[in-house]
């Protein structure tokens, strides 16, 4: 396993900031955002562009490679761009089409392995009413990205945090029944997870029994963490319109994930990929805080990941 950082907490960082940055202290790799260029989402941590995809299908990788190059021993574990392909709004949704196969041709001619995103959903319609949907656009993107020898991790994010995604949250890909059914239908190599263990414990679930059927689907994995507020919790329930009510983002190590179960099914199934660091406490805001933020992870992680780990 290799350490590394997902780039939308410094979203006020160049490409180049953020690779001398990395370099200098201890993490291996990026997951850098590819949001279209003033893309105008306002959700908190979308819209940041570390790499314009534009510009590599234009231009070519040249200029990325030479920053990186330039600024430290840094690689790039995967593209992230997480928008709602499954939204009831058509035109909304084949924007984001579009932007995502970029993202993807991008990948490929970085060379880059993986390309993170959400499944989307419908958030007025059960699971099952959008699966033909979900089926109709996913086919064909996981073949895209097949022919661009690309992988796709699907981040298990409910997106169901606020009231502008109640009541179904606005990502399918949830449970391990879910992912069973979704792998099941779209059988590829090319399909897997971007895997988050905070939003298990969102759920009420077993961090390693959700994932220890996975093993040989996990592409990437993002390091959060999730303090549930359990005398709020008794008043409002698991049910709450806002599940915000009664949980907090946190840094890894200051939450109720797991950490040494999460890492040891990550070794038992074999997992020779990037931990990406990913910082939404909402403690941390000025540029220091949350500098502070991603080393103070990084302590916390170290001890379960060798500091000369590379991935084979």
């Amino acid at each position: 396993m290799r350490l590394g950082l997902t780039s939308a907490i410094l979203h006020d960082f160049s490409l180049a900031e953020l690779a001398a940055f990395c370099d200098a202290n201890r993490l291996k790799s990026l997951e850098l955002m590819c949001w279209p260029v003033a893309s105008g989402d306002s959700r908190k941590f979308a819209g940041v562009t570390h790499v314009n995809v534009d510009d590599i299908i234009d231009n070519g990788p040249g200029l990325v490679q030479q920053t990186l190059y330039e600024n430290g021993d840094v690689a790039i574990s995967g593209l992230g761009y997480y928008p709602n392909v499954l939204t009831a709004d058509v035109r909304e949704a084949n924007v984001y089409i579009s932007h995502l196969m970029k993202v993807i041709r991008a990948a490929s001619i970085l060379r880059v392995p993986v390309v993170n995103t959400f499944v989307g959903r419908d958030q007025y319609k059960t699971v099952d009413a959008n699966w033909p949907q979900f089926m109709k656009i996913w086919v064909p993107l996981i073949k895209y990205a097949e022919d661009h020898g690309v992988k796709i991790g699907i981040e298990n994010c409910p997106m169901k945090f606020t009231l502008d995604e109640w009541p179904g949250g606005k990502n399918l890909a949830t449970s391990p029944a879910i992912w069973q059914r979704m792998f099941s239908d779209i059988d590829s190599p090319n399909f897997g997870l971007n895997f988050d263990p905070s939003h298990l414990v969102l759920q009420g679930m077993d961090v390693q029994k959700a994932l220890r059927g996975f093993g040989g689907k996990l592409l990437h994995a993002h390091a959060k963490d999730l303090e549930v507020d359990y005398e709020r919790l008794d008043e409002v329930g698991f049910f709450a319109d806002k599940t915000t009510d009664w949980h907090t983002p946190r840094i890894p190590g200051n939450g109720d994930v797991p950490w040494d179960a999460f890492f040891q099914v990550l070794e038992d199934v074999g997992f020779q990929g990037d931990v990406t660091i990913e910082v939404e406490d909402p403690d941390f805001n000025t540029r220091e805080e949350r500098l502070g933020a991603v080393l103070d992870s990084r302590d916390f992680l170290e001890q379960f990941i060798a500091p000369d780990a590379e991935i084979a």
